[in-house]
């Protein structure tokens, strides 16, 4: 037997992030539970779902509006991956489990999808995570944020960021400014992270008393890396022997994330990529834990995931990230 639910919302703001644009997060809604939303006033009136169907509605409902309240802009996609995890009342919320909070910051941060839950949860039970999956997957932001997490709240003492230094043209040691300023360009994108996250005067904070150090690979090499979270970003860049001694720089009570898009890999031809060789034979090694993300969990613009999609079809490839193995 059909059932209707009613959901009142007097709050104006929650009420227009949980429709999302043009009521988009409703039609997702409706898609994966089947039945009809009708909008009037400030109510919500959920129609043409059996028992199980409406108490899934309500438990999707209530994740939905928690999660407005507690900072977050649900887009369609952060809705379809809230529709494949509201079961009955009282299952956890692998979403919620997920989010992260960093002390001082804007907001807190949600995954947006189940692969991007799953990549948090492996930074949180690892040392060493990699995430690979293709551009505008959140692979390096929900990998600051966690770090940020970490150090902000004094669970670590220092944020440590490298990322390969691939040339084009022009020779590291020819720009201008002191090694921070040399390679800073080529973290900028870390550093777009942080800023989307914190204040600046976080940032700058953190450089001033040492707790953020940024370090080209080739100087990492003897060192020992304690209580400190590594983010290695790019790591598609990096050669073999790199990418092993970055990895066994790790020392006591540290952790290491290494990111990657296996489809952007900027080595010459004859040059195996040390993320692809660490993928293949670190895959079996219990600690290590390895996140793959697909256009499916694209969050920086919707366009995106097209693009990704032809370029992939042009060269004849599998759409990338799809499987652990496919890596």
């Amino acid at each position: 037997m059909d059932e209707s639910i009613t959901i009142v919302l007097d709050d104006q703001k929650i009420l227009s992030a949980v429709c999302g644009a043009n009521d988009g997060n409703l039609r997702v809604i409706e898609h994966s539970l089947g039945g009809r939303i009708a909008t009037r006033g400030n109510q919500l009136r959920m129609e043409g779902l059996d028992a199980s169907g409406s108490r899934r509605f309500r438990v999707m409902m209530e994740r939905l509006i928690n999660s407005v309240e507690q900072g977050e802009s649900p887009s369609p996609d952060f809705v379809k991956a809230l529709a494949k995890t509201a079961g009955e009342d009282g299952e956890e919320d692998p979403l919620r489990e997920a989010m992260i909070y960093i002390p001082h910051g804007f907001g807190r941060v949600f995954p947006r999808s189940l692969n991007q839950a799953a990549y948090i949860r492996g930074m949180r039970s690892c040392d060493i995570c990699f995430c690979v999956g293709p551009a505008g997957t959140g692979k390096t932001y929900l990998a600051i944020a966690e770090a940020l997490r970490l150090v902000l709240s004094k669970k670590l003492r220092k944020l440590v960021l490298t990322r390969p230094v691939v040339e084009a043209g022009e020779s590291l040691g020819y720009l201008p400014g002191d090694l921070a300023q040399k390679i800073s360009p080529y973290l900028r994108p870390l550093y777009d992270a942080m800023e989307a996250l914190v204040p600046y005067e976080v940032i700058r904070r953190m450089e001033e008393t040492g707790t953020m150090e940024i370090a080209p690979l080739a100087y990492m090499r003897g060192r020992s890396l304690n209580d400190c979270m590594v983010i290695l970003d790019e790591a598609q860049n990096t050669t073999r022997e790199p990418m092993k001694m970055v990895l066994t720089r790790i020392g006591e009570g540290a952790r290491a994330v290494v990111t990657g898009d296996a489809t952007q890999i900027d080595l010459p031809r004859h040059i195996d990529s040390g993320l692809l060789h660490a993928v293949s034979i670190l895959n079996t090694v219990e600690g290590v834990h390895f996140s793959c993300l697909s256009t499916a969990d694209v969050v920086r613009n919707p366009l995106i995931k097209k693009i990704i999609r032809a370029y992939a079809e042009a060269a004849g490839e599998s759409m990338p990230g799809q499987t652990q193995r496919d890596i």
